[in-house]
């Protein structure tokens, strides 16, 4: 008897209209264009009623995280409880073509952090499970109000179940580094394709000069920041005296 010749699976060839962002003193944000195309085997579009998905989510780099929880006491509030997570994303964007829970089960949206409340945060200590969730659930609420986090659901178009295209808005908040785009095409609910591509996001002009000195002489950045403090300081009083 022969082997059975392995199924093929489609393959997704994704783009984005910015490889680099450059953040200079004016920047407001920007809106980034993710596209590309669904290759199925053979060229030929599936024949079962299936519906074809796509979600893209954009990361920004991991980073070290210390939420603290407040507490009135006396009709004052106070820092009370702190939990510190050692690599939550920076920026976590998620556009699909429906909402997520009609899409893929939970379990799924766990191993592929598919959502906000499918992020794996990582704590760095040994909370109570209930106090791991209360934190986490801060954090995103943050993350999410300062514009850094957010879900968007029937964002993505798809034109004939090959071409799509979305839209993701980069708030002007963003931190630099490396970002990456991550693109699942998903049927019946499950992931069948993951493709990535990869964002620079970096400062420019005089932002990128204050910013490398910062990090290659942190001694001759800060003496150099507090005496422009003070320049500044003693020429506006010299102005008030004068006027």
């Amino acid at each position: 008897m022969g082997q059975a010749k392995p199924v093929s699976k489609p393959v997704l060839v994704p783009d984005v209209s910015q490889r680099q962002i450059e953040i200079a003193y004016s920047f407001t944000g920007a809106d980034l264009l993710l596209f590309g195309a669904i290759l199925y085997p053979g060229g030929r579009l599936p024949d079962d009623d299936a519906p074809t998905d796509i979600v893209v989510v954009v990361k920004g780099p991991t980073q070290s995280i210390l939420v603290r929880e407040k507490e009135k006491i006396a009709g004052i509030w106070v820092n009370a409880s702190r939990l510190r997570y050692r690599s939550a994303p920076s920026f976590y964007g998620m556009v699909s073509s429906r909402p997520i829970g009609q899409v893929v089960d939970s379990r799924t949206r766990a191993i592929y952090e598919l959502g906000l409340d499918s992020l794996q945060l990582s704590p760095a200590s040994s909370a109570p499970q209930d106090a791991q969730d209360r934190f986490a659930r801060g954090l995103v609420d943050l993350k999410r109000r300062s514009g850094l986090y957010y879900e968007q659901p029937n964002a993505v178009e798809i034109s004939d179940g090959v071409l799509y295209r979305a839209r993701v808005n980069i708030p002007a908040r963003v931190p630099v580094g490396r970002f990456t785009a991550e693109t699942f095409l998903i049927r019946d609910r499950h992931v069948l394709a993951v493709a990535t591509r990869d964002i620079d996001i970096r400062k420019s002009g005089f932002e990128r000069f204050v910013a490398r000195s910062a990090q290659r002489s942190s001694i001759a950045y800060g003496l150099v920041a507090v005496a422009l403090s003070v320049l500044f300081g003693w020429g506006a009083g010299y102005i008030a005296r004068r006027v």
